[in-house]
């Protein structure tokens, strides 16, 4: 099993979702967060005042899946959260040793 992590723009993540639905993806967990890349935030004007905006807003999205949806799961993410310019975000990919659904007590595989 896998844990995704992408950190993605705030207006693709319904495009992101709807797509990860039709994929057949039965569940996920939506974070708004803030931070910085190699943008390194930017600045904007209010009230004829510049000031500079450190941490850009972006959504995190998280998903478990089995390791032989992985591939397409991250092709879906990739294609569908991709604009072309900085900023578009990243996807985390790690393993996990055990998930248990607290309700049942199923594990593994069953527990998705």
């Amino acid at each position: 099993m896998k844990k995704i992590e992408a950190v993605i723009r705030h207006f693709r993540l319904e495009d992101v979702k709807n797509a990860l639905t039709e994929q057949g993806l039965q569940g996920m967990t939506i974070t708004e967060v803030r931070g910085f890349g190699r943008q390194k935030g930017h600045t904007e004007m209010y009230r004829g005042t510049e000031y500079a905006v450190d941490f850009v807003p972006k959504i995190k999205i998280e998903v478990v899946v089995s390791d032989d949806l992985l591939r397409p799961v991250l092709d879906t993410i990739l294609r569908t959260a991709q604009t072309g310019q900085i900023g578009d975000g990243k996807i985390f990919v790690s393993s996990l040793d055990e998930v248990i659904r607290i309700r049942t007590g199923e594990t593994g595989g069953d527990a998705i």
